[in-house]
């Protein structure tokens, strides 16, 4: 395991979804080429939905690429508010899949089931899958990613983590936890927008925000823009 991380400075978030896009089709391929299959996790936020937009417009094996959600708000499984029907509405509507690939391949959180019972379920769907081979993050202007947020705790031998008082509505939600983070062969952290300046600072100088806490096996990869940088 390693915290080794490297920063990519880009110009905006356009750039930072660019760029995003390159190194999710990159590391398809590989993944594709080595194991036949590709294990992507997807985060929610407008860089990230960007990003599905651009991913609607590839042409690729769908079949062989599964879908999972770092973190989900415990809300009604059509709530526009879900990361899961921001991914369907940005990405999955728009392409030709398979017909039983939201079945077999998308692995949405049922948080629609309350916290205790969605992470528990999530648990189990993810456990044949690890580890897997890229993780999308963002982060917030507080420095948590997921729904890892400053000041909760948590068991660290847990899989996922019900959520009870997020500190940004609403406040119940299932996220993966730090543990099952670092059971990607890469994460990638992106970073954009002047609001995130003084968490970017506080991680640069060792404060254990939860993003700090982040690992991967093969490292971090952060996307950040140039406004997102401290002086």
């Amino acid at each position: 395991m390693t915290q080794e991380i490297t920063w990519h400075v880009l110009n905006n978030a356009e750039t930072v979804a660019h760029s995003a896009l390159h190194r999710i089709l990159v590391k398809a391929q590989e993944a594709i080429s080595h194991r036949g299959v590709f294990k992507l996790v997807l985060a929610g936020g407008t860089t990230p939905g960007r990003i599905y937009e651009l991913l609607s417009e590839q042409h690729q094996e769908w079949s062989k690429w599964h879908l999972f959600i770092g973190d989900e708000r415990c809300l009604a499984i059509d709530d526009p508010e879900r990361n899961s029907v921001m991914i369907k509405q940005a990405w999955l509507d728009k392409i030709n899949l398979p017909a039983e690939f939201l079945d077999t391949n998308f692995h949405p959180i049922k948080a629609e089931l309350g916290p205790e019972q969605g992470a528990g379920d999530y648990a189990e769907v993810i456990k044949p899958f690890l580890p897997f081979d890229l993780t999308l993050l963002g982060m917030g202007e507080d420095g948590h990613t997921a729904s890892l947020f400053p000041g909760h705790q948590h068991n660290e031998n847990e899989l996922t983590h019900a959520v009870y008082d997020s500190p940004k509505a609403p406040s119940e939600r299932v996220t993966l936890s730090k543990q099952t983070l670092a059971r990607s062969e890469q994460v990638m952290i992106l970073v954009t927008g002047s609001g995130k300046k003084t968490a970017v600072q506080q991680w640069q100088q060792g404060e254990a925000i939860p993003v700090a806490q982040i690992e991967a096996m093969n490292g971090v990869d952060v996307l950040i823009t140039q406004d997102a940088m401290p002086e």
